[in-house]
């Protein structure tokens, strides 16, 4: 009877095998779960990058929207274009008054427009109090890039050649993420034509 007692307790355990197969299919599983967490992680910084990325684009577009076709006194047709030497002086881009200013601008890291790095300004040429800023290492590999180009009047799609001029010019906003271990990535990219329209 104490022999048959010794089997039974013995058949109530684990063998070394056995536990060795369920430790080995635990940590399939678990670094199956860990892949997937990181994953959806990954997926959701890149989303949040790309709503940043897009909404900085906006907030540019509106800026130059909001400026004229043209300089006061200067020709509509104005090339090449470019902010000229006393607009480039301003602490930021405060002396840009028309739309071909911003032509070939490249901040990096991005700024507002007086100068202040995006998300520390308090949109008047100063700081916001240091608990509602931005940190400024989030946005230091990203890049503003802005080209307005003359465009084919009876297609929008296509820039007209170096000293080609319309009266429609397109702006084109790239916002992009430099990555010291792969390509430059583009974040957010607009597209956008005006017109002008001569007096009568």
């Amino acid at each position: 009877m104490n022999t048959h007692k010794r089997v039974k307790s013995a058949r109530c355990g684990f063998s070394l095998v056995e536990v060795m197969v369920a430790i080995s299919i635990m940590a399939i599983a678990g670094s199956a779960l860990l892949w997937g967490v990181s994953g959806a992680m990954q997926t959701t910084d890149d989303n949040l990058q790309q709503a940043l990325a897009l909404g900085m684009a906006q907030q540019l577009m509106d800026e130059i929207l909001g400026a004229r076709c043209h300089a006061i006194g200067s020709d509509a047709y104005e090339y090449p274009m470019g902010a000229s030497p006393w607009e480039k002086s301003g602490n930021g881009r405060e002396r840009y008054n028309d739309i071909d200013d911003y032509n070939g601008l490249r901040c990096s890291p991005p700024v507002e427009i007086y100068g202040t790095a995006i998300g520390t300004g308090d949109d008047s040429g100063g700081l916001r109090h240091p608990g509602f800023r931005v940190d400024q290492d989030y946005f230091q590999n990203w890049r503003q890039e802005v080209n307005v180009f003359y465009v084919n009047a009876g297609d929008f799609s296509v820039n007209l050649p170096a000293g080609s001029r319309s009266d429609y010019r397109a702006i084109e906003i790239r916002i992009v993420r430099d990555d010291p271990d792969s390509d430059p990535r583009v974040l957010a990219k607009l597209r956008q034509v005006v017109s002008y329209v001569p007096p009568l």
